[in-house]
């Protein structure tokens, strides 16, 4: 895991935990994300968890992902799943490099396979709300995402609880037989 500050806890075997130091008042010693995640590639991780992408480390991040480190995951701040998309390809732009935004959006289409939209309600709990396919480039370049499944809000309980249920939207997923095949779900099970 790399953060700014430790949060996360993960209880798993073979955890690493890399937190982000500020420079010393000469400006020396500090690491920031971005050399973070470049130093735990050196570690041959099998995943990279960054606890929040906020500048030009979502590069490095994208890169680590289209690399051989499956099921690694970031977290961005966004109103929904497309600009959650439209964030990570500004904080690509923050690197300095010289990447056009249409290879950044291949990057990103490469790199992301799904996008997963959290919010808080009212009564102060947090569900998520969307579950999203990142599919290949569209013939413009742009981004293409399906929905698979999304929360549908249907009214507040008597104690101020917030009521719905999470629907499928009637996509399935390009990966749905690879999960069958893992055994991560059964055939008939998503459906």
């Amino acid at each position: 895991t790399i953060e700014d500050a430790a949060e996360l806890s993960l209880n798993q075997p073979h955890v690493v935990s890399l937190e982000s130091k500020p420079s010393n008042l000469g400006g020396y010693g500090g690491y920031d994300i971005r050399a973070l995640v470049k130093n735990a590639l050196r570690m041959r991780p099998d995943r990279i968890i960054v606890g929040e992408c906020r500048a030009g480390e979502a590069i490095d991040m994208l890169q680590a992902m289209n690399t051989g480190h499956e099921g690694s995951m970031t977290t961005t701040h966004a109103n929904s799943p497309a600009e959650a998309l439209k964030r990570i390809e500004t904080l690509c732009m923050m690197a300095g490099l010289d990447l056009s935004p249409r290879a950044i959006r291949e990057q990103i289409a490469a790199s992301v396979h799904v996008v997963v939209q959290q919010a808080r309600f009212s009564d102060g709990t947090r569900r998520v709300t969307s579950i999203t396919e990142v599919g290949p480039l569209g013939e413009a370049g742009e981004l293409v995402l399906h929905e698979i499944f999304a929360f549908h809000r249907s009214g507040v309980s008597p104690a101020g609880g917030v009521l719905g249920e999470h629907r499928t939207t009637g996509y399935v997923p390009s990966f749905l037989d690879e999960f069958i095949t893992r055994g991560l779900i059964r055939g008939g099970e998503y459906l």
